[in-house]
């Protein structure tokens, strides 16, 4: 029996956004690429781009012999868990893209493996050029494809084309070359469905095409985003960058980076203190979700599960956080990470009273700490400036292991309040003009050129 090995992946630039998927068919006993597939699919989540380059993969491989045995590989933990069988499959987009892949193959011929995304390149880059080509009002062509000249290019020991991994533009240059040198005439064709290419040969195969419906997933009755403003953030993980975040440039930044790393930011739900608007920091009591604050949580991950775009979810390790996200985690059958990074700020001698008892009992600090943010709270508590530090440094660190995914950061005030002032390139003192009330959602978007996109929904109206 032949084996192959399929490498699949998807993704959706703004989540939903303009969508596609790669996938590649290889030999696992020659390492030889035998197929591509990819093709934009129009407005769709990362979740369904995942879940359609899947379906091309493993029709792809059936389409070359139906007898063999396949092992995918993807770097989406939700599609290979729950293709495996081990995550339940609870949202209506996906069960019938599952219920398709699954019925590719009988279930005895095909196993699952996650890997890193730095190890899906191939899918990554043909998934990129199935977007880019529909950004150009096309569908990908086998014959405008750089993915397998990358692969050539690492086997015989030539440098990887500049640029970070997903981004189909990067090394283009170098790619064009290769074809002028070669004498080939490729250029991109029309609309069309997506093609298979046989590796090493201009030449087109013809194969069942994946689920042609480009619908919006569901989650469009949930309140929407609002319109993206991009900024060029170029803060570094120091003191100093954080303290003076640089002047954001003028207009839409020309450079496309492929898929960005969404960070989806869920304040925790109310505890005993928060409508009695006291300090709650991470050197307080740590309470716990209050009634009411159980409640948002759950309607939060209501809401969460309806959009349908969360991959990962990542949590503060405090208590109302983790509770906070654990709903969210049970709703959506997804697994939680715990950031020290997302803690709250410790606001010292502060932690506990309200912002009337600070101002009577430490006039001179507190408005010392409005004018200077690098000024800590009473007691030895952490200055903003302190905060933003760390943050950077948690934001630059997931942004590297999440390129490409949807993740939901279950965190606080003054943590989200700096993720939105740094990627707006805000001042400092722009924290004390945003409101975000218990359970709220924001989000961030971060592509590798370090432009931001921020996004903002916070009537929590729908929560209550």
């Amino acid at each position: 029996m032949r084996e192959f090995i399929v490498e699949a992946d998807g993704g959706s630039r703004g989540n939903p956004g303009p969508a596609g998927y790669g996938s590649v068919v290889i030999d696992a006993t020659t390492g030889e690429t035998l197929a591509e597939a990819a093709e934009y699919i129009g407005i769709a989540t990362n979740n369904v781009a995942e879940y359609r380059g899947l379906l091309a993969g493993l029709r792809t491989a059936h389409a070359l012999d139906p007898a063999a045995h396949i092992h995918v590989r993807m770097d989406s933990k939700l599609v290979v868990e729950q293709m495996s069988g081990r995550w339940k499959i609870k949202h209506p987009d996906m069960k019938p893209l599952a219920a398709e892949a699954g019925g590719v193959f009988p279930a005895d011929q095909v196993t699952y493996e996650w890997i890193p995304r730095a190890q899906n390149k191939h899918a990554d880059r043909l998934a990129n050029e199935a977007m880019d080509a529909g950004k150009r009002g096309e569908q990908w062509s086998a014959a405008s494809s750089t993915a397998e000249l990358d692969v050539r290019a690492r086997r015989s020991g030539s440098a990887d084309p500049a640029g970070p991994p997903g981004d189909a533009a990067a090394g283009a240059a170098s790619v064009r070359a290769a074809l002028a040198d070669s004498g080939s005439g490729a250029r991109p064709k029309g609309r069309g469905s997506a093609q298979l290419s046989s590796a090493g040969s201009g030449d087109a195969l013809k194969g069942r095409g994946a689920v042609t419906s480009a619908a919006p997933p569901r989650g469009h009755d949930q309140p929407p985003l609002a319109a993206a403003v991009t900024t060029t953030d170029k803060t570094t993980a120091d003191t100093r960058a954080a303290r003076n975040v640089a002047t954001p440039s003028a207009g839409w930044a020309p450079a496309d980076m492929g898929a960005p790393a969404t960070f989806v930011l869920l304040r925790h739900g109310e505890t005993p203190l928060t409508p009695q608007k006291r300090f709650s920091g991470s050197g307080g009591t740590n309470p716990s979700l209050s009634p009411v604050g159980q409640d948002q949580a759950t309607r939060a991950a209501t809401a969460l599960a309806a959009r349908g775009t969360i991959q990962h979810i990542i949590a503060s390790p405090l208590a109302r956080t983790r509770e906070t996200a654990a709903a969210v985690a049970d709703r959506l059958g997804l697994p939680v990470t715990i950031e020290e990074g997302l803690r709250e700020t410790d606001f010292g001698a502060w932690e506990g009273l309200t912002f009337g008892e600070v101002r009577e009992r430490y006039p001179e600090d507190l408005t010392t700490w409005l004018a200077d943010p690098t000024a800590q709270p009473t007691g030895g508590g952490e200055s903003f400036a302190d905060t933003a530090t760390r943050i950077v440094a948690t934001r630059d660190k997931l942004t590297a292991a999440y390129a490409g995914r949807t993740v939901l950061l279950v965190t606080h005030v003054t943590p989200i309040k700096t993720f939105v002032q740094l990627a707006l390139g805000a001042p400092p003192e722009s924290l004390f003009r945003m409101e975000l009330s218990a359970a709220s959602i924001s989000a961030v978007a971060y592509y590798a050129d370090g432009n931001a996109s921020v996004r903002l929904f916070n009537d929590t109206s729908h929560l209550r």
